[in-house]
């Protein structure tokens, strides 16, 4: 079977057994929280490990040089990170991170308070709010060394989310699959009112698998307006 064993060799991320377990666990508690509470329509373990673990992984060996999140005491937040994709895998697998999870819904980070203590994970905070809400909030706005965000939605949209909880030379790296051309084209205007410069797009395929996928790196130059983000649901209404 293809486990996260497999996929993180490919990667050249090494995993001694207690991690295994750790993600072993994880994805059990997922997959039951699943049945009362929608956290993925992937519950069939290979694809599991593939599409959530592999994936969420993957952002290491794509950007190593570019966004060192493995160093020690690196600050990272995930910004609508649901079941807990990409910051748990990635938790798991360099331990030193400084973590924070920050979802909307509060039955999830409930949920995410359980994963974090039965895998004794350390220097991790959950947080219930909107990404909105979030981003004006002093102990979070510009403060994080890397911004996260695996969430289904528009670049430009993203970006008026996640910019403001980056410190001044701060990146933000936005997960995305598919042909992002024109949707870069269209948040050009966004990342430079909100203090950001487009760094680099990294794309690459997922390990020992034909799907594509792409990184977006934006790195915070300066301080975003106080104007942002603005109040929850204007950003999706109105892009800027």
């Amino acid at each position: 079977m293809k486990d996260i064993a497999y996929y993180a060799q490919l990667m050249g991320i090494e995993l001694d057994e207690n991690q295994l377990r750790q993600f072993e666990t994880y994805m059990n508690m997922v997959i039951e929280k699943n049945k009362v509470m929608n956290l993925t329509a992937i519950t069939e373990p290979e694809e599991f490990s593939l599409i959530h673990f592999a994936d969420s992984l993957s952002l290491i060996p794509a950007v190593k040089a570019a966004a060192p999140l493995t160093k020690e005491n690196a600050s990272v937040i995930d910004v609508g990170t649901g079941a807990g994709f990409p910051a748990i895998p990635l938790k798991i697998a360099f331990p030193n991170m400084k973590l924070t999870l920050l979802d909307s819904l509060n039955k999830r980070v409930t949920f995410l308070d359980s994963v974090v203590e039965e895998l004794e994970l350390k220097k991790v905070t959950t947080i219930h709010a909107r990404a909105e809400e979030g981003g004006r909030q002093k102990n979070l706005r510009d403060n994080f060394d890397f911004v996260l965000s695996r969430a289904v939605a528009n670049l430009s949209v993203l970006t008026e989310y996640c910019l403001p909880y980056a410190k001044v030379g701060g990146l933000f790296i936005s997960y995305k699959s598919g042909d992002i051309e024109e949707e870069l084209k269209e948040a050009k205007h966004a990342i430079s009112v909100l203090g950001g410069k487009l760094e680099d797009v990294i794309h690459f395929q997922l390990a020992d698998t034909d799907i594509n996928r792409s990184f977006v790196l934006i790195r915070k130059e300066k301080a975003t307006p106080k104007a942002y983000p603005r109040k929850a649901g204007t950003a999706k209404k109105s892009p800027l």
